[in-house]
């Protein structure tokens, strides 16, 4: 795992630094305390000592998402958070990025190129979207967790928090942010796929979504930048099939039913995507 990276994480059972050892039959993070985490050969470190209520992604989402991302549909909001990545590194050094519910990695690997001296951790409870993001840049590591939980992360590390269609825990975020510190969440708006949601039975999102992330945050964050982005995206039948399958409504749909539903349409299929880009500072 990346060095820089491992320097910043501390151990989830008695929060002492970690370091990188290889024994010979693996690799493993490992406290003064002696408490041992293997690494995957897949890259990533399990870093999760509790049962977790959310399963995370199963390979068959996260084979989606990476396709569909691959493709470029969502590339505008990743330049988007780059953009505004780079503007808060020009007032304050940027420390760690960490990602949270950071998927296959994707946003948080944008970021990394645009940002060539900085380090970024990858935190999710899915294996299958960890194996992936373990790989997506060569300065990220990444780490097996639950992201409502206690961060396996040391205090005032990280410069910046991205949570990009993900969830977000307020006062964790706060914890591991260096003063002055930043988050940058990406959430859908109420229009978000909204040519989808009826004729498909999609999960819609609610009209008060913003006050929802806020709220999410709490007192201790001061809003300071916040943008909506809509792109109209023009899909094949196969790949609005596959932008169904990344997301959480794939929990809840059937497939044959889906792709019936979606053979409906005329093509291309013009679809909505819009997001609001906001940017919180941790308050002094």
């Amino acid at each position: 795992m990346y060095s820089r990276v491992v320097a910043c994480l501390q151990c989830p059972l008695c929060h002492s630094g970690l370091i990188e050892l290889d024994s010979g039959s693996g690799r493993a993070l490992r406290c003064p305390q002696k408490h041992s985490f293997d690494i995957a050969k897949q890259g990533y470190a399990n870093l999760s000592v509790l049962p977790s209520a959310h399963s995370g992604d199963t390979a068959e989402m996260v084979a989606a998402r990476a396709q569909f991302l691959a493709d470029g549909h969502y590339r505008f909001i990743a330049d988007a958070v780059a953009q505004e990545a780079r503007q808060l590194t020009l007032v304050a050094e940027p420390g760690l990025i960490l990602e949270a519910g950071a998927g296959t990695g994707y946003y948080l690997g944008v970021v990394m190129d645009s940002l060539p001296d900085s380090a970024g951790l990858a935190l999710d409870v899915s294996k299958a979207a960890l194996r992936r993001a373990a790989k997506a840049h060569p300065r990220i590591g990444a780490a097996l967790c639950d992201v409502w939980r206690k961060l396996p992360v040391k205090d005032g590390v990280a410069g910046l928090v991205l949570s990009i269609f993900a969830p977000r825990n307020g006062p964790e975020f706060k914890r591991v942010l260096t003063k002055g510190g930043s988050v940058i969440v990406v959430a859908p708006t109420s229009a978000h796929l909204q040519e989808l949601v009826g004729p498909l039975g999609l999960l819609s999102v609610g009209a008060h979504k913003e006050d929802a992330v806020a709220a999410s945050l709490g007192d201790d964050f001061l809003r300071t930048d916040e943008r909506r982005m809509d792109r109209i995206l023009q899909l094949t039948e196969e790949e609005v099939y596959t932008l169904v399958q990344m997301g959480p409504s794939a929990w809840h749909v059937n497939p044959d039913r889906l792709k019936a539903a979606i053979s409906l349409f005329a093509c291309p299929i013009n679809v909505t995507a819009s997001v609001q880009i906001t940017t919180y500072r941790v308050a002094q």
